[in-house]
C-alpha cells in the first residue's frame, strides 16, 4: 500500500501576460508529492518555480493542475484543511517594539488559544531564553525561529517553509537545522524550499528538483547520493559524434548530460551495457570511467544552463515519494 501523502501537486502549470501581450508560462509542470512524516527538500535554482508551487499550495496565487493537501483539493477546500498546516511563505514580519513573547500571546489570543501554548513553542524553537528581548533586537535566525513558533500555534501536522535560510549565519543555519528534524522527529512533515544543498543531505528524507518550471527528478535521498550508476564517456571522435552518442543512449533509458569534452551517463545498467550499445551503433568508446555523484554533482547536473527542459526525462530519479513512479527500493 502507498504511504498517505500530505501533498499531491500534478501537473500545475501557469502563465501569465506581459503588458506587451506576450504569454509567457512561470510553471509548466509541476510535480510534487510528499510522504507524510518526513522532512521533504524542494530544491531548484531562482526562478524554477518553487514559491509558485508554494503559494499556489496556500491559496495566494492561483495555477492550473491539481493540488491536494492531506487528500483535500486546494485551493477549493483549503478552509477544512489549512488548520493543519503552518507556512513561513515570505520573509516573517513582527511588530519590532512587542518582545517574542508578547507577538506570540497577542497571535495566540487572537486564534482563540490559551498562553501555555507559548511556551510549548518558544520551547521548541529554542526560544526561552530570548522571550522577552525586543522583536527588533532580534538576529535574523531568532526572528526565522519566532515565526516558526508562531506557525507551530496551531500543532499544525504539515510545516511549510520557504527559503528559510536565506541570510542566516553558521549558527543559525545549525539552529534552523536541528529545529526542522525535530519537528519531523514530532512526527510532524516538513516541506522545505532551499538551495543549501549541504543541508538539505543533513535532514532529507525525500527530495524534489524543479528547473525552468519543470519537475526533472524526484525521489529519496538515497537514491540521489548512490541510487544509479554513473559513468563519464569520452568517445574518440567525439565532435562528430557525441550527439549520436547522446541520442543512441537516451532512446536506451539513460541520462546524458554534456560535461565539458565528456558526457554523463547516468542509469541502471552496468558500464559494459553502454559499451555494446554504442558499438551497436558504430561509435567507438575512447573511455568510460565511474563517477561517484552526490546530491550537489546530480543537482548541478540536472539544472545546468545548457541543458533545455525537453533534453531529460521529467522524472529521471524516481521511488515512492510519487505514486505515479517507479520505484528504486
Amino acid at each position: 500500500m502507498l504511504p498517505e501523502m500530505a501533498v499531491e501537486v500534478d501537473q500545475l502549470n501557469k502563465s501569465f501576460t506581459t503588458w506587451w501581450g506576450r504569454t509567457t508560462p512561470s510553471l509548466i509542470s509541476i510535480d510534487l508529492h510528499v510522504r507524510r512524516g518526513t522532512v521533504h527538500g524542494f530544491l531548484g535554482p531562482n526562478g524554477a518555480g518553487k514559491s509558485t508551487t508554494i503559494r499556489a499550495l496556500m491559496g495566494l496565487t492561483r495555477c492550473n493542475g491539481r493540488m491536494r493537501v492531506f487528500g483535500h483539493e486546494v485551493p477549493e477546500h483549503l478552509p477544512r484543511v489549512i488548520h493543519r498546516v503552518g507556512a513561513i511563505v515570505e520573509r516573517p514580519r513582527f511588530p519590532t517594539e512587542f518582545s517574542g513573547y508578547r507577538n506570540l500571546r497577542h497571535l495566540a489570543g487572537s486564534l482563540g488559544l490559551p498562553n501555555r501554548e507559548i511556551g510549548r513553542v518558544l520551547d521548541i524553537c529554542d526560544l526561552n531564553s530570548a522571550a522577552h528581548i525586543r522583536y527588533g533586537a532580534y538576529s535574523l535566525g531568532m526572528k526565522q525561529r519566532l515565526a516558526i513558533a508562531a506557525a507551530l500555534l496551531t500543532e499544525p501536522d504539515l510545516i511549510i517553509l520557504d527559503e528559510p535560510t536565506n541570510g542566516l549565519d553558521p549558527q543559525g543555519i545549525r539552529h534552523m537545522r536541528q529545529l526542522t528534524r525535530r519537528l519531523a522527529d514530532e512526527g510532524r512533515t516538513v516541506l522545505i524550499s532551499t538551495h543549501l544543498l549541504a543541508e538539505v543531505e543533513q535532514i532529507a528524507d525525500d527530495i524534489t528538483i524543479v528547473n525552468g518550471g519543470r519537475t526533472v527528478a524526484a525521489g529519496s535521498l538515497d537514491a540521489f547520493a548512490g541510487g544509479r550508476q554513473r559513468w563519464r564517456l569520452t568517445l574518440a571522435a567525439h565532435e562528430a559524434s557525441a550527439s549520436v552518442a547522446q541520442q543512441t543512449l537516451q532512446q536506451r533509458g539513460w541520462q546524458v548530460v554534456p560535461e565539458g569534452g565528456a558526457l554523463i551517463v547516468l542509469g541502471d545498467e552496468p558500464g559494459y551495457a553502454i559499451t555494446q550499445t554504442l558499438t551497436a551503433a558504430g561509435l567507438w568508446v575512447e573511455s568510460l570511467t565511474p563517477v561517484s555523484t552526490g546530491l550537489e554533482e546530480t543537482f548541478l547536473q540536472l539544472t545546468a544552463p545548457g541543458v533545455r527542459p525537453g533534453e531529460l526525462p521529467p522524472t529521471p530519479i524516481t521511488s515512492s515519494t510519487n505514486p505515479h513512479h517507479g520505484s528504486l527500493r
